[in-house]
């Protein structure tokens, strides 16, 4: 599961193009793949539109019914890995789930050097909700999903 703070711009853009790459290994039954939020503030919003055109832009399939929802307890329990944006969403995740007691956290980007993993290091996903450089946060997701692939044994 990928989680942001509002899940209608990172968190989603990780999700479809995660979902991209694993289909193209043709290993989607492999995978259970969502996104979530720390937050209530956007559930049940669809994805941020010029996220939406950023993901088009780069031949990313989307599902259009995607709406913003809110990480839950029982997530922590059913997802093998909760990969988050940045270190804000770490925080948040700890009121939601309580501490980490199984290390199934990880932050996104963690996983750029994937021969040199260490938990929750890695730099924080740019929200281009502040910024509005789209182009620069797919490039740092897919670069972090990338990783996570091979960080998977998908090389």
């Amino acid at each position: 599961m990928f989680v942001c703070h509002g899940n209608i711009c990172r968190s989603p853009m990780a999700e479809f193009v995660f979902k991209s790459m694993v289909d193209k290994y043709g290993a989607a039954d492999d995978f259970y793949i969502c996104s979530a939020a720390t937050s209530s503030e956007e559930i049940g919003n669809p994805v941020y539109p010029p996220a939406l055109y950023e993901l088009g832009r780069n031949g990313i399939a989307v599902d259009k019914d995607k709406r913003a929802m809110r990480v839950t307890r029982d997530d922590y329990q059913e997802y093998d890995m909760i990969i988050v944006m940045e270190q804000y969403n770490i925080r948040n995740l700890s009121g939601v789930a309580g501490f980490d007691p199984l290390n199934k956290i990880w932050k996104l980007l963690d996983f750029v050097n994937p021969d040199a993993v260490e938990q929750c290091a890695g730099d924080d996903i740019s929200d281009p909700w502040y910024h509005g450089n789209f182009s620069k946060t797919y490039k740092e997701i897919a670069s972090g999903c990338a990783g996570l692939l091979k960080y998977l044994g998908y090389r």
